[in-house]
């Protein structure tokens, strides 16, 4: 059985953070203060704090596509991804990778999907449809 992660971020906009992380990806906001909230990101904890957003670039290297790193980053089984990926498509997400297929017909075949939050903080959200592939070499 996995355990979940916490990870800690900056965001530039509580409020804006809590339509996004709360209404758009349905995460249940926990405790905050005036200064951070944390949220239940898929049975993760995030907490996310006022202030400047780690710098990124797009140095991932991933098949013939070049993603931005670091990243924060949620495997779900391919009919939970496929739900969320038709939520963010049905609020217009500009989209880092749209959602697409990796490593089709391969072990480790994964749907994918990147994006930023309000603040420019990247996420990517893979799906399997056989999650023992999400550790295949």
């Amino acid at each position: 059985m996995l355990t979940p992660f916490h990870l800690a971020y900056h965001v530039t906009d509580l409020d804006a953070a809590r339509a996004f992380y709360g209404q758009i990806l349905g995460c249940t906001e926990g405790r905050s203060t005036e200064t951070w909230v944390d949220f239940d990101f898929f049975g993760h904890q995030i907490s996310l704090h006022l202030g400047a957003p780690f710098e990124t670039s797009n140095t991932g290297k991933v098949g013939n596509h070049m993603v931005p790193m670091p990243h924060l980053g949620l495997v779900l089984p391919f009919d939970s991804w496929r739900l969320l990926a038709d939520r963010l498509e049905g609020v217009g997400t500009d989209w880092v990778l749209p959602p697409s297929v990796r490593f089709d017909g391969e072990p480790g075949e994964q749907w994918t999907m990147f994006f930023r939050d309000p603040s420019g903080n990247p996420i990517e959200v893979k799906g399997f449809k056989d999650m023992s592939g999400v550790f295949a070499p």
